[in-house]
């Protein structure tokens, strides 16, 4: 299957060239609200991300840990909507053209705003890829292939569990890059052994050519530079998560400095993933 040309294939190449893995993070839309949400989201580029992971928010995310399902609810509360994500993917673009934006979620909303509609909607924005965790490659039809059609990027979930039998099909056509899922379970909860990730991202990788980002249970800078060293991208969500729920007031409002406080973290991990 031919790969769409987007961002993502272009910056895997660029991190290639430099010779070190990239670092990408994830953060729910409109999470604590839609402004400080967005304020976060322009600063990510320059605090070191390279690429953006955006979780659309859902009020039934079974595959997300008490942490990103807590920032799902609190955007829903603030209005976000699927449409209010598009549009601040549009105003992130109006200054930055180059770094890979993913989305992040579950097919309901999807599905009813109308495949066609949004896969338009969604390439005009400045949307790269999408990784829809509940479905799988049976379903592929439904989203995965018209998307691949559309120029974009499907990106499919593996897991420890994936086993050699089941990953061709996984990979048939997956795009963009493989996320590995490093641990079994819901997000932000145990850790990998690095030395257990290395074998599955070796074991992925006689699959496929795609780069392989590694996720869930990366919280400091020097477990993302573990992951970096054996894989082309680390993926920290939840422990960024946190930082905006440590830092929201009694009414659930953003005190001062959120936005800072988290990206200063981001910095600090992207500090790590560079530096392995």
């Amino acid at each position: 299957m031919s790969q769409p040309e987007t961002r993502i294939g272009r910056r895997f190449a660029a991190l290639k060239e430099e010779g070190r893995s990239g670092f990408v993070t994830f953060l729910t839309a409109g999470d604590p609200d839609p402004e400080t949400a967005l304020d976060i989201l322009k600063g990510l580029p320059a605090a070191g991300a390279d690429l953006i992971e955006i979780g659309v928010p859902f009020s039934d995310p079974m595959a997300d840990g008490p942490a990103i399902q807590a920032s799902s609810l609190r955007a829903i509360r603030a209005g976000m909507t699927l449409t209010k994500t598009l549009d601040a993917v549009r105003e992130f673009r109006k200054n930055d053209n180059d770094t890979p934006i993913v989305l992040m979620g579950y097919y309901n909303p999807i599905y009813i705003y109308g495949v066609d509609e949004f896969l338009a909607n969604a390439k005009d924005a400045g949307i790269d890829g999408f990784i829809v965790v509940d479905l799988p490659p049976e379903e592929e039809g439904e989203f995965c292939l018209p998307t691949t059609a559309a120029g974009l990027n499907f990106i499919y979930l593996t897991a420890p569990t994936t086993t050699d039998d089941r990953l061709p099909r996984v990979l048939e056509n997956a795009s963009g890059f493989v996320y590995f899922v490093s641990i079994t379970g819901i997000t932000g909860t145990a850790s990998a052994e690095t030395s257990d990730v290395a074998g599955h991202v070796s074991r992925i990788r006689q699959f496929t050519d795609l780069p392989v980002a590694v996720g869930f249970g990366i919280k400091t800078p020097e477990q993302a530079a573990d992951i970096a060293r054996v894989a082309d991208a680390a993926v920290v969500g939840s422990a960024l998560v946190s930082v905006i729920t440590d830092n929201l007031d009694d009414d659930g409002k953003a005190k001062p400095g959120l936005s800072g406080k988290v990206l200063a973290l981001v910095g600090d991990l992207a500090d790590g993933v560079r530096n392995a």
